[in-house]
Protein backbone atom coordinates (compact mmCIF):
# COMPACT_ATOMS: atom_id res chain seq x y z
CA UNK A 1 0.00 0.00 0.00
CA UNK A 2 1.20 3.17 -0.62
CA UNK A 3 1.28 6.24 1.70
CA UNK A 4 2.86 9.76 1.26
CA UNK A 5 5.04 11.73 3.19
CA UNK A 6 5.35 15.00 2.62
CA UNK A 7 5.31 15.28 -1.03
CA UNK A 8 7.16 11.51 -1.58
CA UNK A 9 5.51 8.31 -1.81
CA UNK A 10 6.27 5.86 0.33
CA UNK A 11 5.42 2.37 -1.06
CA UNK A 12 5.45 -1.49 0.24
CA UNK A 13 8.60 -3.43 -1.52
CA UNK A 14 8.46 -7.03 -1.61
CA UNK A 15 11.86 -8.47 -1.92
CA UNK A 16 13.57 -11.64 -2.15
CA UNK A 17 16.03 -12.01 0.70
CA UNK A 18 19.30 -14.70 1.09
CA UNK A 19 19.25 -15.48 4.41
CA UNK A 20 22.74 -16.86 4.60
CA UNK A 21 25.54 -18.16 2.67
CA UNK A 22 24.74 -21.84 0.97
CA UNK A 23 26.60 -25.11 0.65
CA UNK A 24 25.63 -27.99 -1.06
CA UNK A 25 22.56 -27.67 -3.23
CA UNK A 26 20.37 -24.27 -2.69
CA UNK A 27 16.80 -24.47 -0.90
CA UNK A 28 13.62 -22.60 -1.39
CA UNK A 29 14.31 -21.79 2.46
CA UNK A 30 18.06 -20.47 1.71
CA UNK A 31 15.47 -17.56 0.61
CA UNK A 32 12.85 -15.45 2.30
CA UNK A 33 10.07 -13.19 1.13
CA UNK A 34 10.12 -9.68 2.86
CA UNK A 35 8.34 -6.26 2.72
CA UNK A 36 10.19 -3.40 3.25
CA UNK A 37 9.04 0.83 2.61
CA UNK A 38 10.82 2.58 0.21
CA UNK A 39 10.68 6.24 -1.04
CA UNK A 40 9.03 6.41 -4.70
CA UNK A 41 11.74 8.90 -5.42
CA UNK A 42 15.04 9.58 -6.51
CA UNK A 43 17.17 10.51 -3.85
CA UNK A 44 18.39 14.53 -4.38
CA UNK A 45 21.21 14.59 -6.81
CA UNK A 46 21.37 11.12 -7.68
CA UNK A 47 22.40 9.76 -10.59
CA UNK A 48 20.64 6.12 -10.06
CA UNK A 49 17.58 4.91 -12.36
CA UNK A 50 14.97 3.97 -10.15
CA UNK A 51 12.76 1.26 -11.60
CA UNK A 52 9.44 -1.13 -11.67
CA UNK A 53 11.10 -4.58 -12.03
CA UNK A 54 8.76 -6.23 -14.70
CA UNK A 55 10.79 -10.09 -15.24
CA UNK A 56 13.46 -11.41 -13.47
CA UNK A 57 16.00 -14.16 -14.68
CA UNK A 58 17.07 -17.31 -12.82
CA UNK A 59 20.69 -18.44 -14.18
CA UNK A 60 22.95 -20.71 -13.34
CA UNK A 61 25.65 -18.70 -12.51
CA UNK A 62 23.56 -17.42 -9.39
CA UNK A 63 24.50 -20.27 -7.39
CA UNK A 64 28.37 -19.18 -7.18
CA UNK A 65 27.36 -15.64 -5.91
CA UNK A 66 25.14 -17.58 -2.82
CA UNK A 67 28.17 -18.71 -1.29
CA UNK A 68 30.51 -17.81 1.61
CA UNK A 69 33.57 -15.26 0.29
CA UNK A 70 36.79 -17.91 0.13
CA UNK A 71 40.25 -17.61 -1.54
CA UNK A 72 38.91 -19.43 -5.03
CA UNK A 73 38.89 -17.82 -7.88
CA UNK A 74 35.60 -16.31 -9.10
CA UNK A 75 34.19 -14.27 -11.37
CA UNK A 76 31.09 -13.11 -9.46
CA UNK A 77 30.13 -10.70 -6.52
CA UNK A 78 28.87 -12.47 -3.64
CA UNK A 79 25.14 -12.01 -1.66
CA UNK A 80 25.11 -10.58 1.17
CA UNK A 81 22.89 -12.28 3.31
CA UNK A 82 20.11 -9.85 4.56
CA UNK A 83 20.15 -8.36 1.25
CA UNK A 84 17.71 -9.01 -1.58
CA UNK A 85 19.30 -10.94 -4.21
CA UNK A 86 20.86 -9.39 -7.84
CA UNK A 87 20.76 -11.07 -11.25
CA UNK A 88 19.35 -9.44 -15.04
CA UNK A 89 15.88 -8.71 -15.50
CA UNK A 90 13.50 -6.72 -17.02
CA UNK A 91 12.06 -3.19 -15.60
CA UNK A 92 10.74 0.33 -16.52
CA UNK A 93 11.82 3.58 -15.60
CA UNK A 94 9.93 5.24 -13.58
CA UNK A 95 12.70 7.80 -12.69
CA UNK A 96 16.06 8.38 -14.00
CA UNK A 97 18.89 10.76 -12.64
CA UNK A 98 20.81 9.36 -15.88
CA UNK A 99 20.31 11.40 -19.05
CA UNK A 100 20.71 7.83 -21.00
CA UNK A 101 17.29 7.19 -19.53
CA UNK A 102 14.10 8.88 -19.32
CA UNK A 103 11.04 7.80 -17.68
CA UNK A 104 8.75 5.19 -19.40
CA UNK A 105 12.17 3.41 -20.74
CA UNK A 106 12.42 0.15 -20.98
CA UNK A 107 15.73 -1.68 -20.04
CA UNK A 108 17.34 -4.66 -19.03
CA UNK A 109 20.54 -5.36 -16.83
CA UNK A 110 21.52 -6.05 -13.57
CA UNK A 111 18.46 -5.03 -10.86
CA UNK A 112 17.30 -6.62 -7.22
CA UNK A 113 14.92 -9.31 -6.90
CA UNK A 114 12.00 -7.08 -5.68
CA UNK A 115 9.43 -4.78 -7.33
CA UNK A 116 10.72 -1.59 -7.21
CA UNK A 117 14.51 -1.08 -7.15
CA UNK A 118 17.26 1.67 -7.42
CA UNK A 119 20.12 0.90 -10.02
CA UNK A 120 22.91 2.88 -9.68
CA UNK A 121 24.85 4.22 -12.76
CA UNK A 122 27.70 1.46 -12.68
CA UNK A 123 25.16 -0.98 -13.21
CA UNK A 124 24.99 -3.02 -16.78
CA UNK A 125 21.65 -1.25 -18.00
CA UNK A 126 20.86 -1.44 -21.93
CA UNK A 127 17.62 0.37 -23.07
CA UNK A 128 15.49 -1.53 -24.72
CA UNK A 129 14.84 0.26 -28.28
CA UNK A 130 13.01 -2.98 -29.49
CA UNK A 131 9.61 -3.17 -27.26
CA UNK A 132 7.68 -4.82 -30.24
CA UNK A 133 9.11 -8.24 -29.18
CA UNK A 134 7.94 -9.83 -25.76
CA UNK A 135 9.72 -8.26 -23.07
CA UNK A 136 10.28 -11.30 -21.26
CA UNK A 137 12.89 -12.32 -24.20
CA UNK A 138 15.30 -9.50 -22.99
CA UNK A 139 16.08 -11.96 -19.95
CA UNK A 140 17.10 -14.52 -22.46
CA UNK A 141 17.23 -14.26 -26.27
CA UNK A 142 17.35 -10.65 -26.29
CA UNK A 143 19.52 -10.67 -23.39
CA UNK A 144 22.80 -12.11 -21.16
CA UNK A 145 21.78 -15.55 -22.39
CA UNK A 146 21.55 -14.80 -26.05
CA UNK A 147 25.10 -12.81 -26.27
CA UNK A 148 26.15 -15.37 -24.45
CA UNK A 149 25.40 -17.69 -27.33
CA UNK A 150 26.17 -15.48 -29.55
CA UNK A 151 29.62 -14.70 -28.68
CA UNK A 152 30.55 -18.29 -27.23
CA UNK A 153 29.81 -19.95 -30.85
CA UNK A 154 30.50 -17.13 -33.51
CA UNK A 155 33.54 -15.77 -31.79
CA UNK A 156 35.00 -18.21 -29.70
CA UNK A 157 34.41 -21.44 -31.59
CA UNK A 158 35.24 -19.69 -35.03
CA UNK A 159 32.29 -22.16 -36.78
CA UNK A 160 32.13 -23.28 -40.45
CA UNK A 161 29.18 -24.57 -42.57
CA UNK A 162 29.48 -28.34 -41.85
CA UNK A 163 30.81 -28.68 -39.08
CA UNK A 164 29.68 -31.25 -36.05
CA UNK A 165 28.54 -29.64 -33.03
CA UNK A 166 27.64 -30.54 -29.79
CA UNK A 167 25.75 -28.88 -27.35
CA UNK A 168 25.27 -29.83 -23.36
CA UNK A 169 22.52 -28.87 -21.60
CA UNK A 170 20.87 -28.13 -24.79
CA UNK A 171 17.42 -27.09 -23.62
CA UNK A 172 18.23 -24.85 -21.75
CA UNK A 173 18.48 -20.64 -21.81
CA UNK A 174 21.49 -20.61 -23.89
CA UNK A 175 22.07 -23.95 -25.62
CA UNK A 176 18.25 -23.55 -27.38
CA UNK A 177 20.18 -20.80 -29.30
CA UNK A 178 23.15 -22.09 -30.25
CA UNK A 179 21.38 -25.23 -31.70
CA UNK A 180 19.57 -22.85 -33.62
CA UNK A 181 22.51 -20.59 -34.42
CA UNK A 182 24.36 -23.75 -35.83
CA UNK A 183 21.99 -25.59 -37.81
CA UNK A 184 21.50 -22.07 -39.38
CA UNK A 185 24.83 -21.96 -40.62
CA UNK A 186 24.51 -25.25 -42.22
CA UNK A 187 26.11 -27.30 -39.03
CA UNK A 188 25.21 -31.21 -38.25
CA UNK A 189 24.26 -30.43 -34.32
CA UNK A 190 23.13 -32.95 -31.79
CA UNK A 191 22.18 -32.03 -28.31
CA UNK A 192 21.89 -33.19 -24.74
CA UNK A 193 19.52 -32.46 -22.12
CA UNK A 194 17.96 -34.49 -18.79
CA UNK A 195 14.43 -35.66 -19.67
CA UNK A 196 12.66 -37.12 -22.16
CA UNK A 197 10.62 -33.84 -22.69
CA UNK A 198 13.50 -31.87 -23.61
CA UNK A 199 15.04 -34.16 -26.07
CA UNK A 200 11.73 -34.11 -27.79
CA UNK A 201 11.76 -30.08 -27.77
CA UNK A 202 15.37 -30.51 -29.34
CA UNK A 203 14.21 -32.45 -32.30
CA UNK A 204 10.90 -30.99 -32.97
CA UNK A 205 10.90 -27.28 -32.17
CA UNK A 206 14.53 -26.55 -32.01
CA UNK A 207 15.39 -28.21 -35.13
CA UNK A 208 18.65 -30.31 -33.78
CA UNK A 209 19.64 -32.73 -36.18
CA UNK A 210 19.74 -35.72 -32.82
CA UNK A 211 19.48 -35.41 -29.57
CA UNK A 212 19.60 -37.79 -26.75
CA UNK A 213 19.17 -37.83 -22.62
CA UNK A 214 22.37 -38.80 -21.02
CA UNK A 215 20.62 -40.10 -17.96
CA UNK A 216 19.24 -42.96 -20.17
CA UNK A 217 23.16 -43.87 -21.12
CA UNK A 218 25.42 -45.73 -19.27
CA UNK A 219 28.28 -44.80 -21.33
CA UNK A 220 28.80 -41.60 -22.90
CA UNK A 221 32.14 -41.92 -24.37
CA UNK A 222 29.73 -44.88 -26.69
CA UNK A 223 26.77 -42.35 -26.82
CA UNK A 224 28.99 -39.64 -28.65
CA UNK A 225 30.98 -42.29 -30.65
CA UNK A 226 27.28 -43.00 -31.68
CA UNK A 227 26.13 -39.63 -32.40
CA UNK A 228 29.75 -38.83 -34.12
CA UNK A 229 31.62 -41.30 -35.63
CA UNK A 230 34.06 -39.16 -37.32
CA UNK A 231 33.74 -36.89 -34.07
CA UNK A 232 33.09 -33.35 -32.98
CA UNK A 233 34.15 -30.21 -34.47
CA UNK A 234 32.86 -28.14 -32.25
CA UNK A 235 31.98 -28.85 -28.01
CA UNK A 236 29.32 -25.80 -26.40
CA UNK A 237 30.53 -26.65 -22.65
CA UNK A 238 27.34 -26.13 -20.43
CA UNK A 239 27.76 -28.99 -18.04
CA UNK A 240 31.72 -29.89 -16.84
CA UNK A 241 32.22 -33.19 -15.22
CA UNK A 242 31.64 -36.35 -16.88
CA UNK A 243 30.22 -35.17 -20.12
CA UNK A 244 33.44 -33.02 -20.63
CA UNK A 245 35.34 -36.32 -20.13
CA UNK A 246 33.50 -38.17 -22.65
CA UNK A 247 33.98 -35.27 -24.72
CA UNK A 248 37.64 -35.24 -25.26
CA UNK A 249 38.32 -38.24 -26.62
CA UNK A 250 35.63 -37.80 -28.95
CA UNK A 251 37.04 -34.06 -30.45
CA UNK A 252 37.88 -33.68 -33.86
CA UNK A 253 42.03 -32.48 -34.30
CA UNK A 254 41.92 -28.73 -34.22
CA UNK A 255 38.26 -29.24 -32.58
CA UNK A 256 36.70 -26.17 -30.50
CA UNK A 257 35.53 -26.19 -26.99
CA UNK A 258 33.65 -22.80 -25.85
CA UNK A 259 33.48 -23.06 -21.81
CA UNK A 260 30.26 -21.42 -20.98
CA UNK A 261 29.89 -23.17 -17.90
CA UNK A 262 29.93 -26.27 -15.78
CA UNK A 263 26.35 -26.30 -13.68
CA UNK A 264 27.26 -30.20 -12.83
CA UNK A 265 29.97 -28.83 -11.02
CA UNK A 266 28.54 -25.67 -9.25
CA UNK A 267 26.92 -27.11 -6.01
CA UNK A 268 29.92 -29.58 -5.21
CA UNK A 269 32.18 -29.29 -2.09
CA UNK A 270 34.94 -30.65 -4.04
CA UNK A 271 34.85 -30.33 -7.72
CA UNK A 272 34.99 -33.43 -9.77
CA UNK A 273 38.71 -34.04 -11.96
CA UNK A 274 38.64 -34.45 -15.52
CA UNK A 275 40.74 -37.39 -16.25
CA UNK A 276 41.26 -36.78 -20.39
CA UNK A 277 42.95 -33.88 -20.55
CA UNK A 278 46.17 -35.34 -22.55
CA UNK A 279 43.71 -35.05 -25.37
CA UNK A 280 43.73 -31.16 -25.94
CA UNK A 281 47.29 -32.15 -26.58
CA UNK A 282 47.29 -35.35 -28.81
CA UNK A 283 44.25 -33.38 -31.39
CA UNK A 284 45.08 -29.98 -30.77
CA UNK A 285 42.50 -29.07 -29.29
CA UNK A 286 41.33 -25.30 -28.26
CA UNK A 287 39.46 -25.16 -25.01
CA UNK A 288 38.72 -21.63 -23.94
CA UNK A 289 36.59 -20.25 -21.57
CA UNK A 290 35.01 -17.24 -21.80
CA UNK A 291 32.73 -14.67 -20.37
CA UNK A 292 29.69 -12.73 -22.05
CA UNK A 293 30.64 -9.12 -20.38
CA UNK A 294 33.79 -9.21 -22.61
CA UNK A 295 31.39 -9.37 -25.60
CA UNK A 296 29.07 -6.72 -24.62
CA UNK A 297 30.44 -4.27 -27.08
CA UNK A 298 28.96 -6.88 -29.81
CA UNK A 299 25.40 -6.95 -28.54
CA UNK A 300 24.30 -4.22 -31.30
CA UNK A 301 25.79 -6.60 -34.05
CA UNK A 302 24.13 -8.99 -32.40
CA UNK A 303 20.59 -7.29 -32.30
CA UNK A 304 20.91 -7.09 -36.38
CA UNK A 305 21.26 -10.59 -36.51
CA UNK A 306 18.94 -11.73 -34.57
CA UNK A 307 16.06 -9.43 -34.31
CA UNK A 308 15.03 -10.01 -38.51
CA UNK A 309 15.33 -14.40 -37.53
CA UNK A 310 12.71 -12.97 -34.89
CA UNK A 311 10.66 -11.52 -36.98
CA UNK A 312 10.54 -14.13 -39.65
CA UNK A 313 9.88 -17.00 -36.99
CA UNK A 314 13.58 -18.30 -37.87
CA UNK A 315 14.32 -18.50 -34.17
CA UNK A 316 12.39 -20.32 -31.51
CA UNK A 317 12.65 -19.60 -28.02
CA UNK A 318 10.91 -21.16 -24.83
CA UNK A 319 10.41 -19.70 -21.61
CA UNK A 320 9.37 -21.19 -18.31
CA UNK A 321 7.47 -18.61 -16.37
CA UNK A 322 6.76 -18.29 -13.25
CA UNK A 323 4.29 -16.09 -11.57
CA UNK A 324 4.87 -13.66 -8.76
CA UNK A 325 8.08 -12.68 -7.15
CA UNK A 326 7.29 -15.16 -4.12
CA UNK A 327 7.56 -18.13 -6.95
CA UNK A 328 11.69 -16.56 -7.24
CA UNK A 329 12.81 -19.34 -4.40
CA UNK A 330 11.72 -22.05 -5.93
CA UNK A 331 12.28 -20.95 -9.79
CA UNK A 332 15.77 -20.34 -8.82
CA UNK A 333 16.26 -23.72 -7.05
CA UNK A 334 14.57 -25.63 -9.73
CA UNK A 335 17.48 -25.01 -12.16
CA UNK A 336 19.63 -26.83 -10.48
CA UNK A 337 17.72 -30.07 -10.61
CA UNK A 338 16.58 -29.39 -14.03
CA UNK A 339 12.95 -28.50 -13.47
CA UNK A 340 12.84 -26.06 -16.22
CA UNK A 341 12.42 -26.53 -19.35
CA UNK A 342 13.38 -23.71 -21.62
CA UNK A 343 14.99 -20.59 -19.96
CA UNK A 344 13.32 -19.77 -16.21
CA UNK A 345 11.57 -16.60 -15.64
CA UNK A 346 10.01 -14.81 -12.43
CA UNK A 347 7.01 -13.03 -13.75
CA UNK A 348 7.02 -9.56 -11.03
CA UNK A 349 4.91 -7.67 -13.10
CA UNK A 350 3.29 -7.27 -16.76
CA UNK A 351 3.92 -3.80 -16.57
Amino acid sequence: MATTEGEEEVISNKQIVLKDYVTGFPKETDMELKVTEMHLKLPQGSDGILVKNLYLSCDPYMRGRMSKPSDRPTFVVFYKPGSPIRGYGVSKVLESGNPNFKKGDFVWGVTGWEEYSLISSQDLLFKIKHPDVPLSYYTGLLGMPGMTAYAGFHQVCSPKKGDHVFVSAASGAVGQLVGQFARSMGCYVVGSAGSKEKVDLLNTKFGFDEAFNYKEELDLNAALKRYFPEGIDIYFENVGGKMLDAVLPNMKVHGRIAVCGMVSQYNLEQHEGVHNLLYLVINRIRMEGFLVNDYYDLYPKYLEMVLPLIKEGKIVYVEDLSEGLESGPAALVGLYSGLNVGKQVVVVARE
